[in-house]
């Protein structure tokens, strides 16, 4: 009931200076403090996923965090893994403001952010400072300003870079928000990304005798067979894992004249990331583990997303509009 009277006050600030606004204010060094006074550990069973041991299944999405400048915080909220990103090669200011809406009445958020965040390099150095010791995933993606055809050398950069420090490394070409971003899910494009991913893992590995996995996160408006497509080439390439869903561009549940560019997210996008699941589920044969994201705002749908295949479960929005007990009753009762 508290957080449901600070939410109150919080959606009547602009969603972006809100969300910047409260997180900064959480992560202070008092709230630090009561939360280790008042926050217990929450007990739950370890689960394995793509080589790794996960204190549990339910992580943070990316986008939450986009410079790791909160990992603390989001560690003593119990997530079994946070996901920080999405980090490009070089800083990058993102899209034109106002690019993030709420739509409280179907509790959905849509962004249309564009990749803003200050480079790999500072994610790093924040990840550096942390003193958290679970599962960080490192979510990346191309600058606005590299071409498609150019956008493998993007990956391969902050692959590189951020290797020694990630858990696992998600490829994020299934933002809405960056322009041609999703052809890379497609053909001759898909193809020679994952080879040339993998190309490097490899590379990396040899150099420093560890193996880091990745995951690949693909969109919720991808076609029946386009998903079978992506399936047989992630399993050809042999690719860790996969990240279901991103955002939709499908906005048929919002009113006409409330229109607004940039992906949707939250309780609309819930069965539709949840079908690509089980798409998914039923190609990959197990051989690939799912990560499942996409409108989970309650214990049946987190359930939901893992019956249908998913290993993992992410959290964005849900956070949002139910905040910190939502998360904590779901890493209890999942």
């Amino acid at each position: 009931m508290f957080y449901y009277l600070i939410r109150k006050l919080l959606f009547l600030i602009d969603p972006e200076k809100s969300h910047t606004l409260t997180l900064k204010y959480l992560n202070s060094k008092h709230i630090q403090t009561l939360m280790d006074l008042f926050l217990k550990p929450i007990s739950s069973i370890p689960t394995k996923c793509m080589g790794l041991e996960f204190p549990n299944k339910v992580g943070l999405a990316a986008g939450m965090d986009k410079n790791g400048e909160y990992i603390n915080f989001f560690d003593k909220l119990g997530f079994g893994f946070i996901e920080l990103g999405t980090a490009t090669p070089l800083p990058q200011l993102g899209n034109t403001k106002p690019r993030m809406f709420r739509i409280p009445p179907i509790e959905a958020i849509i962004n249309n952010m564009g990749f803003n965040n200050l480079g790999i390099e500072n994610l790093i150095n924040n990840i550096k400072k942390s003193n958290f010791n679970g599962i960080i995933g490192v979510n990346i993606g191309k600058n606005k300003n590299t071409s498609i055809e150019n956008a493998i050398n993007d990956y391969l950069i902050c692959i590189e870079k951020v290797y020694c420090y990630a858990n696992y490394i998600a490829i994020n070409i299934s933002s809405p928000n960056t322009k041609n971003l999703r052809n890379l899910q497609n053909g001759i494009l898909f193809k020679n990304l994952l080879k040339n991913i993998k190309k490097k893992q490899k590379e990396m590995y040899r150099k420093y005798l560890k193996y880091v996995p990745i995951a690949i996160k693909i969109s919720p408006d991808l076609s029946k067979n386009e998903i079978i497509y992506i399936s047989n080439q992630l399993i050809k390439f042999k690719i860790d894992g996969v990240i279901a869903t991103n955002t939709t561009l499908d906005h048929s549940v919002i009113l006409k004249e409330n229109k607004i560019e940039g992906g949707l997210s939250g309780l609309p996008l819930q069965k539709k990331s949840t079908n690509v699941i089980s798409i998914l589920y039923k190609q990959l044969n197990n051989q690939i583990p799912i990560i499942g994201v996409g409108g989970i705002n309650s214990l049946n749908s987190a359930q939901e997303k893992i019956e249908s295949g998913a290993n993992l479960i992410q959290i964005y929005s849900g956070l949002i509009y139910h905040g910190p007990k939502f998360i904590r009753n779901i890493i209890k009762n999942l």
